[in-house]
């Protein structure tokens, strides 16, 4: 599939900033499923963008701007074809040995629920873990509503787990969760998806989970929001522990008072591979 993306990201103020420094996360690696014809990342302030491989193998881009900024644009556009991966992650280079996705963070670390939710599914599973990673994909989608308005960006798995409903962010954290109460690997990762029944501009990126199964198949992808593991309606930007590791955009900012930030991605496709 030839998908076209456009990711806008626009922050004006009350106050004009006097300095700001970014780490973007907003270009795609190729991979074997994951071909990128064209990709660009332009911000309207003078800045110099920086690129550097960071830790978990993701390509970032990191630029800081002097004041007064009254508004900033960050826009990445490109195309990328992709092939239908069954899920299976090949081709990504990995920085860190798979038990590294075993450490818990405070936006992914279980409570009593998620450690008796997690049991119970792996339970029925009979000790199979491919099984188990699929049984919990399945169980967090029709036991969880999917809500694109429902939380924050610091929602913690249990929070949302909680709560019963949540974006697809919330969702990768708590599959993320539940995996590594089983012992095994899981990481969170942030992307794009091509759905033909939403073509218009979309407020966020996407987000779903991989978990090591180990063997030929190793890394697999898991979009507990959508109950199905990545196709070639996927493209992969980022991974780590959770969100905030692979969040398209973070960063910090002196002054600023009242900003609003707006957010506009699409996804479209252009063509068949």
């Amino acid at each position: 599939m030839r998908l076209r993306i456009t990711h806008e990201t626009l922050y004006a103020y009350e106050k004009p900033a006097t300095y700001a420094i970014q780490a973007l996360r907003l270009m795609p690696r190729g991979s074997d499923n994951q071909y990128v014809v064209d990709w660009r990342i332009d911000v309207s302030q003078d800045c110099r963008l920086a690129p550097v491989d960071d830790h978990y193998g993701n390509l970032t881009h990191a630029f800081s701007i002097d004041g007064p900024i009254a508004e900033l644009s960050i826009v990445a556009s490109g195309e990328v074809v992709t092939e239908d991966p069954t899920g299976v992650l090949r081709g990504v280079p990995e920085r860190m040995p798979p038990k590294l996705y075993l450490r818990d963070t405070a936006l992914t670390k279980a409570d009593s629920a998620i450690r008796d939710f997690a049991r119970e599914v792996a339970a029925g599973e009979g000790g199979d873990r491919l099984s188990t990673l699929h049984a919990l994909m399945r169980r967090l989608n029709r036991e969880l509503r999917y809500d694109r308005e429902a939380t924050e960006a610091a929602t913690t798995a249990a929070e949302a787990f909680a709560t019963d409903h949540g974006v697809c962010q919330d969702l990768a954290h708590i599959f993320v969760s539940a995996a590594r109460v089983l012992d095994i690997p899981a990481r969170y990762v942030s992307g794009y998806m091509y759905d033909p029944a939403e073509p218009g501009p979309l407020g966020a990126s996407h987000a779903w989970a991989e978990a090591w199964v180990g063997g030929s198949l190793g890394w697999i992808g898991f979009d507990a929001a959508n109950d199905r593991c990545p196709t070639d309606a996927y493209v992969r930007l980022a991974c780590g522990l959770d969100y905030l590791d692979a969040a398209p955009i973070r960063g910090t900012r002196y002054g600023g008072d009242g900003e609003a930030m707006t957010v506009r991605v699409t996804v479209e496709k252009t063509g068949e591979f």
